[in-house]
């Protein structure tokens, strides 16, 4: 990453604030951190927990749950397609 061209940004997940550089557009890395603020407080109030790594475990969780549900869906639209 050329550090030249790279932004500085905070993003705040779960009360905690985070830098990153990005060479994207910071807006983008922000909803990004929204998303994952996101599912972290709602894991938080499901699970009534105050222990961080649990819900960050449990919320990636989640996200990989959602994520392999779509990528499923994909696979059998593509394949649809592909048969046409």
């Amino acid at each position: 990453m050329d550090k030249t061209k790279s932004k500085k940004v905070n993003v705040e997940i779960f009360g905690d604030t985070y830098p990153f550089r990005t060479d994207g557009d910071p807006q983008e890395l922000k909803k990004l951190a929204a998303f994952v603020d996101k599912y972290m407080q709602r894991a938080a109030k499901r699970t009534r927990s105050l222990d961080t790594r649990k819900i960050a475990v449990l919320s990636a969780l989640e996200l990989a749950d959602e994520y392999f549900r779509l990528k499923k869906d994909y696979d059998e639209l593509v394949e649809l397609l592909e048969d046409k």
